[in-house]
């Protein structure tokens, strides 16, 4: 009786232990966002007391005349991640499907492994590809295409100039799809098999199972996928440097030049020698 007690002690006081130390770790993530938030508020302090909320509403940047607003970055950086998520949200839910429903296992396998690898190229290679490549693809040939067939609207308009929003745009996209494919694919394995051929017992193509099994059973794991990818578009610096132009403008056109946050402090970090100008890059 003694020794069970013992043993019953033990086990106990094991999982007291774990449940804290899970707890411990569970924590460290707040705790750090927390800190990073004061410290962030900390050091812009200076440039909120001197510009206040206007700071977000306003797109001069002048660090001569000690001019800062932050609205041309956040413009820069919402646009160029919108159309990052409209070309990658959808083109991963395709690839996944094809790869777990569509395709046999070996080419499966094969092209899932291309995916994930493309995951692993470093940004600043996509930058590069984007700069010598891609961009003079798009001044050659895919700017020019889009300005006369669309051009009677303000998203299309103006000289081709290969980096722009539009360019940074499809570079995030390329970037973020293995993130959202992967995940997606990863989500639609987990679907039941026994749901799926209930469900082509009852008569129902396999069109129909995807749209209303694999996608309804998988919906909170394609949202997963999205802010997993939203979250990468959205801190993406090098790549975006090279090819979104880094002009402190806003424009209507997708094929003006603009800047992001992240690329604004990759490009000045190092030269903000004036107080103010660290804490408004801040």
């Amino acid at each position: 009786m003694n020794l069970l007690k013992e043993k019953n002690y033990r086990r106990n006081k094991g999982d007291v232990l774990f449940r804290g130390l899970a707890l411990l770790c569970a924590a460290i993530l707040p705790l750090l966002m927390v800190g990073i938030l004061c410290e962030l508020v900390v050091n812009s302090k200076l440039s909120i007391e001197e510009f206040g909320l206007g700071f977000l509403a306003s797109q001069a940047w002048n660090p001569v005349a000690q001019e800062y607003g932050a609205l041309s970055a956040i413009f820069g950086t919402v646009v160029s991640t919108l159309i990052a998520m409209a070309i990658a949200l959808p083109l991963g839910l395709v690839i996944a499907t094809f790869l777990v429903e569509l395709a046999p296992p070996k080419i499966s396998a094969f092209f899932g492994g291309a995916v994930e690898l493309l995951a692993a190229i470093p940004s600043i290679i996509y930058g590069m590809w984007g700069l010598f490549v891609f961009a003079p693809l798009m001044a050659d040939h895919v700017q020019p295409l889009l300005g006369k067939y669309l051009g009677f609207l303000p998203l299309f308009q103006g000289p081709p100039m290969g980096i722009g929003i539009l360019t940074a745009g499809i570079i995030l996209a390329l970037m973020i799809l293995p993130y959202i494919s992967s995940v997606t694919r990863d989500v639609f394995n987990m679907v039941p098999t026994v749901v799926k051929e209930a469900a082509y017992g009852v008569g129902l193509t396999t069109w129909e199972v995807i749209r209303s099994v694999v996608l309804r059973y998988s919906l909170r794991g394609i949202v997963g996928a999205g802010f997993l990818g939203l979250g990468r578009a959205l801190g993406e610096t090098m790549a975006v440097t090279f090819v979104i132009g880094n002009s402190h403008r806003i424009s209507a056109s997708l094929f003006a030049s603009g800047n992001s946050i992240a690329s604004t402090l990759a490009n000045e970090f190092t030269e903000a020698a004036e107080p103010l100008y660290l804490s408004s890059l801040v």
